[in-house]
């Protein structure tokens, strides 16, 4: 209504009316006028700074809708064998999405993306031209095509860089180096021992929200520390080559080469089969677990020789030791015999280990007692770990008396190696203790840990087990089980071998499996310098023997690797000696 039609209207009122409409118009405009007053004063009241309380409520109000925190952790370090080989890296992937609510041309985009990333046009563009604040595209995206779609400029466009862990030998030394699963996590082998220093530290990083405030981002965070190990590629490679073709050849369920240098229990190589793809890691816990070091077996005869060497030690017997050999032992309510239940008549100690006898070990263990006996096994690592810097070793299995499961025959038993379990690492860690002269090293599966600029070695360890004569005298035996015993076929041409094989019975529930048995050998060489101690072992060969599958095996290992790690000649290694000087040929 117009001020003139007002007037027009209030011409008709009375005196009276008009005066009332006045005295209510006035109340109207007092009561703007006190409204408008008090919003000013309240507007100049946000213009007066905050106490610290009041403002850090509103921070935190603002923060809780545009920003979080991310936790982001270091990007992993690398695994190398000895050499320098990598055997672990990481690979950068991109995790894509876009705000289809910030495209402008989204025919266009939806062209490019679905040409960069492989995606159906149709479906990219049906998502690009919705409402949504944002919508995923494709993951494991390469760090290839995300340079290149970082150079399209697409308004919109998240691009989230995951990194992602890449083993670039594929299967070689699987069970050693372990895997990391998709929560960034290291298991088994050296990814899990050694997951803390490999990870680094976790850091936080302040982010937006807000769509249009997600650029491409690169984070380049530290590192964790690399890894060097004692593993040789080459040897590796040599090693599982061999027990692929052992495990054709004689048809054999499993198996476990290793490979050490006894002298600083450096582990050069160590093969299982069957083994996996870290890249992959689609098996079980099986099939990801170390047999190596996680599997005990019951060994056989190649815990003969530490039977020997714990009796020499103890001077329950000497080299020269005989007895009558009658092919039968009565012990603790039950009958030992031979394993080819011949009677041999008058042996001495070397015949005892040429020809393998149950008795004769039995017979040993005996002249000992059982409280030497199983000091001396607790010594050599029997049921003991061995602290070998890789996860899930176990412990092995012994009993001793005053266990519940101990009974008097388990002395003349666990003497050839029935009835006490070891691991392959823990068999081949006490036999490498007599190549050694008697001293026992801890096997080492990492050579050095890198951090930055900082580089820490890992020294050898060990100590004196037995001493140095009880090693030589055993050592000497071993060399005449090769040369003169069935265990010929582990002999290589130039070199002086001195080994053990083993065909150990399986038990089941029911008893021992008599139609199946795992076969073994234990050697190492130079005999008089030994710089290889390895040891084979096959589970259920269709040949039965161990002198007949895991000695021959031994032989065709040990033939590549002289020549491989450049070892001489035991003719060559004696004019070297009578001119002076030395040999130190393990590869560094």
């Amino acid at each position: 209504m117009t001020q003139g039609q007002l007037s027009g209207q209030m011409q008709g009122w009375s005196p009276q009316q008009q005066e009332q409409f006045r005295r209510r118009m006035a109340v109207v405009v007092v009561g703007l006028l006190i409204a408008s007053m008090v919003v000013l004063v309240r507007l100049a009241s946000f213009q007066r700074p905050l106490d610290p309380e009041a403002n850090a409520y509103l921070q935190n109000l603002r923060d809780a809708g545009y920003q979080q925190t991310l936790q982001l952790g270091s990007a992993r370090g690398s695994i190398y064998d000895r050499n320098g080989e990598p055997l672990a890296v990481n690979m950068l992937e991109y995790s894509v999405g876009i705000s289809p609510n910030l495209v402008n041309e989204p025919q266009v985009v939806a062209r490019q993306l679905s040409a960069e990333l492989g995606l159906n046009e149709l479906s990219t563009f049906n998502a690009l031209s919705t409402d949504l604040p944002w919508v995923g595209l494709a993951d494991e995206v390469s760090a290839e095509v995300g340079q290149r779609l970082r150079a399209l400029d697409i308004f919109g466009l998240t691009m989230e860089a995951r990194p992602r862990r890449s083993y670039p030998q594929g299967t070689l030394a699987a069970h050693v180096v372990g895997f990391v699963g998709a929560n960034g996590v290291g298991y088994f082998g050296v990814e899990g021992y050694y997951n803390d220093q490999l990870s680094g530290e976790v850091r936080e990083r302040q982010v937006s929200n807000i769509p249009f405030e997600l650029p491409l981002v690169d984070w380049q965070p530290d590192r964790g520390a690399d890894i060097v190990l004692t593993i040789d590629r080459d040897v590796q490679y040599i090693v599982e080559t061999e027990l692929a073709a052992a495990i054709d050849r004689y048809n054999a369920t499993a198996g476990t080469i290793i490979v050490m240098n006894p002298r600083s229990g450096d582990i050069l190589g160590m093969a299982n089969w069957p083994t996996f793809d870290p890249n992959v890691y689609t098996v079980g816990v099986d099939e990801w677990r170390n047999p190596a070091i996680s599997e005990q077996f019951e060994p056989g005869s190649i815990f003969k020789v530490v039977t020997v060497a714990a009796a020499l030690e103890t001077g329950a017997i000497t080299p020269d030791w005989t007895y009558n050999d009658q092919g039968v032992l009565e012990m603790g309510g039950i009958t030992i015999r031979n394993w080819d239940r011949a009677v041999y008549g008058t042996v001495d100690t070397t015949q005892v280990l040429v020809q393998s006898l149950n008795v004769g070990v039995a017979t040993i263990s005996t002249l000992m007692g059982p409280t030497d006996f199983y000091r001396m096994l607790d010594a050599f690592g029997v049921g003991s770990q061995t602290n070998v810097d890789m996860e899930g070793e176990a412990a092995g299995t012994m009993f001793v008396p005053g266990d519940a499961d101990w009974s008097e025959s388990m002395l003349g038993t666990n003497a050839f190696g029935q009835g006490v379990a070891v691991t392959p690492l823990q068999m081949l860690t006490a036999v490498s203790a007599i190549a050694n002269d008697g001293r026992m090293m801890r096997p080492n599966i990492v050579h050095q840990t890198i951090n930055g600029d900082r580089v820490t070695l890992i020294p050898p360890s060990g100590q004196r087990l037995i001493s140095e004569t009880t090693a030589r005298q055993v050592r000497d035996m071993m060399v005449a089980v090769v040369r003169d015993g069935v265990d010929g076929r582990a002999s290589v041409d130039g070199y002086t071998i001195a080994g053990k094989t083993g065909t150990a019975q399986i038990p089941t529930p029911l008893g021992y499996d008599p139609n199946d048995a795992i076969a073994s050998f234990v050697g190492f060489l130079p005999a008089d310098d030994p710089q290889l101690s390895i040891l084979v072992k096959l589970d259920r060969p269709n040949e039965y023997w161990g002198a007949r599958t895991a000695a021959p095996t031994f032989q065709r290992l040990a033939e590549r690797l002289v020549i491989a790690l450049e070892i001489p000649t035991d003719a060559v290694r004696a004019q070297l000696a009578q001119a002076g000087g030395s040999v130190d040929n393990i590869r560094r």
